[in-house]
């Protein structure tokens, strides 16, 4: 392992930020603490320049190289925890009732702000490293709110980076898929309005529960009977709520899921399949039927040569026998893909020590991938814009 100088003189400060974030974790939009946390971090390594208050609580900094070149490289961190009770035992386990970073965004955070301290410190690039502190990632369109706010116009790049933690149990294994690598999704609720009864009469009734239940195994005959078979999508019922008491036969019933995809034309057909099954059902059970289907998450597309460009980068720090730049594809999202339809860029996982789930309660980030991801991170920016040395 490589880890470059500034940034493991600085470990110990990168996990006691780590674990400050850890133990005070923030909904999306709600990171005010942790951007407060982060600013003052930047202002203290000294970049150039840095901008708060972007989509609200969205952190935008600036650190020019020593040379006079004007290509601008981004980085980009997530910063938003999930509505999850914590159960890992840590010391530094959340204060917040009910939040948790179960999926490591204060790891990608911290990580950033090792790159940052090491590329204020050292400058030792041509150009300007665009560092992008981004809220809300966890479907609530953080980067979609950042774009809105013209994050690109104002902080314009040539090229943007992310990454993600992922618990693999393999330290330092970094990995990337070319092309369409994470799925886009949707998310959708269905509401059911009939008639309720007595449950001793429910011919009297419109029962919006069986309707529902029914309804909740029927959506599956989309992939089984109008997706071609070569393309991947899935769709996940995941919530059917209905009913208050054992004697009475419910009026309405509501459900919830989401559908993943590779090819937007994917999308399209499970979207008008379901609105027709949801139409259909309301005809034949003499009920409404209110399908919301909101698109969330775009197809994550990595570009092929700038992937190629952050393979050679993670080589350097943890050597080419721990690259891979051939990854399957994942139905999992990540919004980091909206930045990648305005900005070309790649998008990468790093492993770490433990092997239970993101979002898991029980989940907890390998504190020894800080350096790696920080330096992976410092690294790209100095390859991508290099410092041309006097002979």
């Amino acid at each position: 392992m490589n880890i470059l100088p500034e940034i493991a003189a600085s470990e110990d400060e990168l996990i006691a930020v780590f674990r400050d974030l850890h133990a005070h974790p923030e909904i999306g939009f709600q990171e005010s603490r942790t951007s407060r946390i982060v600013a003052e971090k930047l202002q203290a390594y000294g970049v150039d320049e840095i901008t708060t208050g972007i989509a609200g609580t969205g952190v935008v900094a600036l650190v020019h190289g020593r040379g006079q070149g004007n290509r601008r490289v981004g980085l980009r961190a997530d910063m938003d925890a999930l509505p999850i009770v914590e159960d890992t035992g840590l010391a530094w386990a959340s204060e917040n009732d009910g939040v948790m970073h179960a999926c490591g965004h204060d790891g990608h955070t911290t990580m950033l702000l090792g790159a940052a301290k090491h590329l204020a410190g050292t400058r030792d690039f041509d150009g300007t490293a665009v560092l992008i502190f981004q809220p809300a990632e966890e479907g609530l369109g953080g980067a979609r709110g950042m774009i809105a706010d013209g994050l690109f116009e104002r902080f314009p790049c040539d090229e943007i980076y992310g990454m993600h933690n992922y618990p693999t149990g393999v330290p330092g294994k970094f990995g990337i898929c070319k092309g369409a690598a994470l799925a886009g999704a949707a998310f959708f609720d269905i509401r059911v309005e009939g008639t309720g009864s007595h449950a001793a009469h429910p011919d009297e009734s419109r029962d919006a529960l069986m309707v529902a239940a029914s309804l909740a195994t029927e959506l599956n005959t989309v992939l089984a009977r109008n997706i071609p078979p070569q393309d991947t999508c899935v769709l996940s019922v995941t919530q059917l709520n209905a009913g208050s008491a054992y004697n009475v036969v419910p009026g309405t019933a509501t459900l919830a899921g989401t559908i993943r995809y590779f090819r937007d034309e994917i999308y399209r057909i499970a979207a008008d399949r379901m609105q027709a099954i949801c139409d259909g059902y309301a005809v034949a059970h003499g009920v409404k039927i209110h399908l919301d289907l909101r698109p969330v998450f775009d197809v994550l597309i990595n570009d092929d040569d700038l992937s190629e460009a952050y393979v050679e980068a993670a080589a350097d720090i943890v050597g080419p026998e721990n690259v891979s730049a051939d990854d399957a594809p994942t139905t999992g999202s990540e919004d980091f893909a909206d930045m990648l339809r305005v900005v070309p860029g790649a998008y990468c996982s790093l492993g770490h020590s433990g092997t239970l789930p993101l979002h898991n309660p029980g989940f907890v980030l390998g504190e020894e991938i800080l350096p790696v991801g920080a330096s992976i991170m410092a690294r790209i920016v100095e390859r991508r814009m290099p410092l041309q040395r006097l002979p």
